[in-house]
């Protein structure tokens, strides 16, 4: 897991679980898992921040500011591919997460579509023209939610280009697993199918299915809850919405 130096002292913290507080285990890449253990921090609880995936970037060519109207955004990954070249156009963001990075990486003009990739098609149609210039989509391989077909159909030119990868880590780190074997994880969040998929690949090898009997799975959709079934989880909540705030909302 690469991090910034400035991130490591956060995340060893963050990493070092107080048995007598409640721990919730957070599996997203390093990037949004430091803002997340924030979040965690602030409602009371211990973060343990355990990525499940870790994103590598690509070097890709991107086209001239000046022949796109806007950015569209699907995932906080994609940010550190846009230079501040790009800063002057608008962003539409997926979700509060990604448009907060967005943000901080000095972007000025960005609008939240509220967690959902199908709102997202929507605002961007609402608010922008087929004819005023392209939109520019990085992201990953594959995607969860692909909003460039219904973006085309409406007239739309998308530029579609790959910039990150996700996958799987090796290991599960050795704090969480020794939070999970002893009993001190109340909860853990996942926010993408991906990371579920490789959470219970982690976990079926190296922690005995008993430990997850105490322990809320708090997912950001109903795929990514079914893929987290196979283990007996004490409950298994879904978001009412597909974002952060509404997951977090289910810890309290």
């Amino acid at each position: 897991m690469n991090l910034a130096p400035a991130c490591v002292p956060l995340v060893r913290a963050m990493c070092s679980p107080d048995p007598a507080r409640r721990v919730v285990l957070i599996t997203r890449p390093a990037a949004g898992a430091i803002e997340t253990a924030r979040r965690v921090a602030a409602l009371g609880f211990t973060p343990l921040v355990a990525p499940v995936l870790e994103t590598v970037m690509f070097p890709t060519h991107l086209p001239e500011p000046t022949r796109l109207q806007a950015v569209i955004l699907t995932s906080a990954n994609a940010v550190p591919c846009l230079s501040a070249a790009y800063f002057q156009l608008p962003i539409f963001a997926v979700g509060a997460a990604t448009a907060a990075a967005a943000r901080k990486a000095g972007f000025t003009r960005v609008t939240d579509a509220g967690g959902k990739a199908t709102d997202l098609a929507v605002l961007v149609r609402r608010l922008c023209e087929p004819s005023r210039g392209s939109l520019l989509f990085p992201g990953a391989a594959t995607l969860a939610a692909d909003i460039a077909k219904p973006l085309r159909a409406a007239g739309f030119r998308v530029i579609r280009r790959i910039v990150y990868r996700t996958t799987p880590v090796a290991a599960l780190s050795q704090t969480a697993h020794d939070a999970l074997t002893g009993g001190w994880v109340k909860a853990a969040l996942f926010f993408s199918p991906a990371s579920a998929r490789s959470f219970m690949a982690l976990v079926t090898a190296s922690v005995p299915p008993t430990c997850f009997l105490g322990i809320d799975a708090v997912a950001i959709s109903s795929v990514v809850a079914a893929a987290l079934l196979p283990l007996p989880w004490r409950h298994v909540h879904v978001a009412s919405l597909p974002n952060q705030d509404a997951m977090l909302a289910l810890l309290i």
